[in-house]
Order: structure tokens, then sequence, then C-alpha cells
């Protein structure tokens, strides 16, 4: 017996006693009870002929029954659902039958008012059930009820329920879903076949993907957002630049035999690592920025720089609103499930410092790493388990169901904007070749590959739906079919015409002005010097603390030290390194400090905010600094160098007349973020043209402290 069907079977009056407590404050009884009552939903309105003076004690047992047996789709529903189009599901007990939930066969015909609570009336069990089914257990599976705000629950319920979780598309939307599905995978077909043996990381089994960020830049476009960022993996990229970015045939086909590169990048890199930006028409008359960032083989590590991207442009562009800008990550299953780098970045989703407003997640879920079958290659039941570090929701998806993927992203993207939080889409998938196209996967997952050589890609499955709607004929799809693979041949030739490639510089607008330093500007002094009587006056402004105020006595010593220094002529470091942010911000350039106690400083040293001394409530000295268009802000960060170094290094990306500083607690410690430092800060320039202001903090050399605080060698930098 279930917590359930445990609380309905309990004693009438402490079921009474519960939901009066309930009624007069929901928080204090636990999420079982809560979520009991809520979903029974006591309202007189419901059982009015069941309700003795508003006690639920009077109801029918079964009704108990009933929504025990409807809690129990929402909540496990996602264990049996008909997500996987190339597996068969694990089995999971109990399941869903209906006697394990003290219901018969000869109930189905009853009716049972608990119909009420998901919005179809007094209604029969097996009317019941099926409504049930077609929302939680076909193509879609949702996990949401472990969030503990109850207005979002019933949000996703009511949004769910009341539609099976289904979107009413017109024939003309799917027509245009089935465009989009059509060009993406003749797009994948055309480069096997044009090329082969090239890696490419073939979208080939996941090609849902791109209806899908189509609906998210469209639906998000209605609800607010002006500007997205995409970071992804390397599968599927091709097609995202083609399809979403708008990047030229000729010009991605070039990539493949190109051998010198134009525009002082000497490395380059390999197609399926290259960004893009621009703008892109969502609707007739309506666009949006969409930047897909550059990744480097360390695929995990574009999410934290994402991140940091997006929220720079709320900071600097969008004055503050979450909703116009939204980061969509396109993860792995193997990635997700296991670079800690996810699980770090997760973790400041919720972080002053690091709020974008919620991400999107999007996880290619092929059902096996490399060549790692996923019962190796993680513990949790789903690889998106991660979610539930901040109580996110997670929809599981039929990659073969492109409306069903559509769907989804629709209400993910409406969920993200209303509630500000990451939102979860798993695309139940496969991968149709190996790793790469030259790898042979049949070696370790033979019966999964038999399974996928006879499979149909979505465009047949979809096409076929159409058809036999009477929304499509065969000579539609064979006209468009080959109508589009003409345009694909003819931008083929003229990417035979030059082997010389173009690496577009990322943000080209933003670092308009900027240029790569020659050697000698390197050595070219700079004249940083304020004078003194600037000095003092802004020193009088952020060395004062009020005094009607409550502050340990100590900060007041500290203060009246550093005013007492400046009228001596003697700074020491912390002085001296508040008067540098107070002089750029008076000039008008913001700064940015984030680090692992930052705010104060691993040593003291710093101070930039004072907290009273009876609250937790902060006193910012920077506030003082009058009418300055600039703005210093500081945040601790949580205990991350991965994911928070990678987040700053995002932010300076956009905002090159800023000053950002990332700062280790001590010097060695950036070898925990080294991945960002050897994937960008070293390299970034050569591979794709970025440019970047980030500044490191390494406190700490050799200075006693024994070898595990004085490796912060410069040599780790230099190469």
């Amino acid at each position: 017996m279930d917590h359930f069907s445990y609380l309905a079977n309990s004693e009438p009056a402490v079921i009474e006693t519960m939901y009066q407590q309930y009624k007069q404050d929901p928080t204090s009884v636990d999420d079982t009870w809560q979520q009991f009552f809520k979903g029974f939903d006591f309202a007189s309105t419901h059982f009015p002929d069941k309700l003795a003076k508003g006690s639920p004690s009077g109801i029918d047992e079964k009704e108990f029954y009933v929504m025990d047996l409807i809690m129990a789709y929402r909540q496990r529903g996602h264990l049996f659902t008909s997500t996987n189009p190339v597996r068969s599901r694990r089995k999971y007990f109990p399941t869903l039958d209906i006697e394990y939930f003290g219901l018969e066969k000869g109930d189905l015909e009853t009716v049972f008012k608990a119909g009420n609570s998901i919005g179809i009336g007094p209604a029969k069990l097996k009317d019941i059930i099926a409504h049930m089914q077609e929302t939680y257990c076909r193509s879609i599976g949702v996990e949401y009820l472990y969030i503990r705000h109850p207005e979002v629950v019933k949000w996703l319920q009511d949004r769910m329920e009341s539609t099976k979780n289904k979107a009413d598309f017109s024939p003309s939307q799917k027509k245009a879903i089935y465009q989009e599905l059509q060009q993406t995978v003749l797009f994948e077909q055309f480069i096997h076949k044009k090329f082969i043996g090239e890696k490419r990381f073939s979208l080939e089994g996941s090609e849902v993907l791109i209806p899908a960020i189509w609906a998210l830049c469209i639906k998000g476009y209605d609800v607010g957002a002006r500007e997205y960022a995409i970071g992804m993996a390397h599968r599927g990229r091709l097609n995202v630049l083609a399809h979403i970015m708008n990047k030229p045939y000729e010009n991605i086909f070039r990539e493949f035999a190109g051998a010198e590169y134009e525009g002082g990048i000497q490395l380059g890199d390999v197609k399926y690592h290259l960004g893009y930006g621009r703008d892109i028409e969502v609707a007739k008359g309506r666009k949006a920025r969409i930047n897909l960032l550059p990744n480097p083989s360390h695929l995990e590590t574009v999410f934290p720089i994402t991140e940091g991207l997006i929220r720079a442009k709320i900071d600097a562009q969008h004055k503050g609103s979450y909703d116009a800008c939204v980061p969509i990550i396109v993860h792995g299953d193997a990635a997700i499930a296991g670079q800690g780098v996810v699980y770090e970045t997760v973790q400041m989703s919720q972080l002053n410092g690091y709020k974008t407003g919620g991400t999107i997640h999007i996880v290619i879920n092929n059902q096996v790493g490399f060549t790692t079958s996923y019962l190796e290659g993680r513990s949790s039941t789903y690889c998106t388990d991660v979610a539930k570090v901040t109580r996110s929701p997670v929809f599981h998806v039929n990659g073969d169901d492109v409306e069903a993927m559509v769907h989804t992203a629709q209400l993910a993207m409406e969920f993200r904007q209303k509630y500000k939080t990451d939102v979860f889409i798993d695309i139940l998938s496969y991968r149709k070749y190996g790793h790469n196209e030259g790898d042979e996967p049949r070696f370790t997952q033979p019966t999964l590959y038999k399974t996928i050589s006879k499979h149909p890609d979505p465009k047949t499955i979809y096409g076929n739906k159409l058809k036999a709607d009477g929304i499509l004929t065969s000579q539609d799809v064979e006209a468009f079919d080959e109508a589009f693979n003409n345009v694909l041949e003819d931008h083929l030739a003229r990417a035979k015409e030059s082997k010389k490639l173009n690496i577009r510089q990322f943000l080209p607008q933003t670092w308009d002005g900027f240029h790569y330093p020659e050697n000698k500007e390197f050595f070219m002094p700079v004249a940083t010097g304020v004078e003194k009587k600037k000095l003092v006056e802004i020193g009088k402004k952020i060395f004062w603390l009020p005094k009607d105020k409550p502050f340990f006595n100590k900060a007041r010593k500290i203060m009246s030290n550093r005013t007492q220094m400046l009228e001596d002529n003697q700074l020491d470091w912390g002085t001296a390194e508040l008067l540098t942010y107070a002089t750029l911000v008076d000039e008008g350039i913001s700064v940015r400090l984030s680090g692992q106690d930052a705010v104060r400083g691993t040593f003291g040293h710093r101070h930039a905010e004072y907290t009273y001394e009876d609250s937790s409530e902060r006193y910012k000295i920077f506030d003082n600094i009058n009418d300055a268009e600039a703005s210093f802000k500081v945040f601790n960060s949580n205990l991350s160098e991965y994911g928070v170094l990678g987040f700053e290094y995002g932010y300076a990306l956009s905002t090159p007349k800023h000053l950002t500083i990332w700062e280790a607690q001590f010097g060695d410690f950036y070898n925990v973020a080294q991945v960002i430092i050897d994937q960008y800060i070293s390299s970034g320039e050569e591979k794709w043209g970025l440019m970047n202001g980030l500044v490191m903090y390494l406190p700490h050399g050799y200075e006693g402290q024994g070898p595990e605080h004085s490796s912060a060698r410069i040599e780790r930098f230099l190469s």
C-alpha cells in the first residue's frame, strides 16, 4: 500500500483534523498530505452530496482509491510511457493497474466524482484512466510532483490534463513542422552521400531537435524573449547552423574540404565546433537574435559559458529583464549524467550573481555514450536526474513523435518565462551511426543497432501520418524532396569553387572597434594613475560607514584606518584595490568580481560590503559613488572553480567595455578549472577568433604555504 492509500485509509477523525489544519495553512501539513488534499479538492462544488459540514470523512471510500490512482499517474506515470522508439522499457513495480489501488474491473463502469479533479467532471473510471493514460503515459512522460510550490504544480497539471498533454495543430502548422523535419533529415542524408566517411556527428535519429528549437524561439518571442544563446555538443550542430542559424549550405560544405583559413585565425577548428550568430525571423516582421557558441571537445564546458553570456546581456543590454534573454543548452545523455560541471552550473542557477531566469535544457538521448550502454554510464534512473537538485520539471519525449516534441518545447518555454526556473526535455531517440560516422557501433551494441537499422526516420513516420490524415500526398513529399536536393546540389557546386575558409568571428558587433594586439603593444606603457586629490575625494565616499547603523567594531576600525592611510600617503593592498575599482566606476566602467568569499576577500582584505551586526543585510560601500552610470558588483560564488570560471569567461565575452574578474580563493585552485583555461582562455582566439577581457586573480605564491598553495604556474597559461 503506497502513501496515498495509507492516508485514505486513515481514521476519519485523523483525516478531518489534518484537513482542517490544511485549510488554515497548507504548509502546516507535510507534502504527502498537501498533495492528497490538493489533488482531491474537497471543495463543496465537487462533493456537495458527500460532505458533512465541510468534512472529507463522509466521502465514499472508493473515491479515495480513484484519487489515489490519479495521483499515482501524476507521480509515477513517467515510468510506464511509450517514449522509447528503439528499446523496450525497463519494468517497474507496482504498476498502475487498478488492482493495486483497491479497485476492480467491476468499478470501470462506475461514475466517480474524482473526475472533477482532472477537469472532466464526474466520469466513469475507465474514462478517467483513459484520460490519465493519454496525459502521462503516451509519447510524453513528466516528472514534476517533487516541486514544492503548489501553484507551480497546479499550473503544470492544468496545462497538461486539460489538453491530455497534446497540442491541437492546424493542417498548415503540421505542414510547417513536416517541412522543418524534412529539411533536417534530407540535409543529413545528403552529407552522408557526398562526404563519405567524414565526421559530422549526425543528428539522424534525433532530427526532432530542429523543430523543437524553432518552437522554442517562436513561442519565446510570443512571451517576451528577444534573444537566445545556444550552447550545444557537436551532435547535430551542422543542422542547427543550417536550419536554425541559416548559415549558407555552401559555407558548411566548404568546411568539409577547406584547407586554409582567412581572417587571422591560425589554427581554426573542426566544422562541428564552430559558432555563429545572427538575427532570424521567427514570424513575419518579428526578429530575434540567436548566438550559437563555439565549443571545444570538452563539450559540457559550453554550459556555464552560455549562462555567463546570457547574464551579461541581461545586465548590460536588457535592464535586468530575465524575460528578454533565454539560454538553451543541448546535452548528450552520457555527458549530462557524467560531467561534474553540469551539477556545478545547475547549482548556480538560482544564486543572485548567476541567475539567468531559467535555462531550457534539451538532451539528445541516444541511450548510449561513445560505446557505453546507459546501464554502464550512470546509476540514476534517468540521465536528467540532476534536474531534481533544483526541483525543475523534466519531460521525457519520444523522438519519433515530432508533434509531441513541438508541444513540449512550447510548454517548456511558457513555464520558463512564467516561473524563471530551468526546464529539462529528454528526447528519447537513437544514434543512427556510431559515435562518429567512421565508427562501428555493432562491436559493442549489436542488438540495439539491429533494431535501429530497420527503424524508419522521423520524417517518414510523420509523413505517413499526415498522408493518412489527408494533409499531404505522396506527390507533395516527392516534389519537395527533389526541389530541396537540387538546392543542396547547387550549394555544393559553389562550395567546390574555393577551398579557402572564412571563420566568422563570434559576436563581431560586440567587439567592434577592438583589434588583435601586435606584439609591440604588449610592452607599451599605459597611463593608469589618478591624482591624489581625486583618490582622497573618492576614498572619503567609500571608506565611510553610516553612524546610525550597527556595525562590528573592527569594521569601523578598518574604515577609519583606510581613511587615515589616504591622508598619510600610505596604502595597503586592500585599500589600493578598492580605490582602483572606485575610480573605474567613477569613470563609467562597470566592474564585476566573483569567486569564493569574494565579498570580503579570502584574507579579509577587501570588505566591499559590510554586514550589519543585527541582521544579514549588507551595506555596499560602492553605492556611495554618486551619480555613477557604471556599477561595481561583487558576488560570493558557490564552491566551484570550473563552473564559475566558465560563467565569468562567458560574461566577459559579451562585455568588452566592462572589467570582469574571477578570483580564485587560492591561486592553485584554478587547476580544477584547467579545462576552461586550455580550451578557451589559451586557445579561443586561434581556434575561433574570440576576444575576451577576463581577468583572473590567483592569490598566493611561494610563501611558505607548501606546494598545495603555490602552484599557479605561469607556463600552464602560456602553453
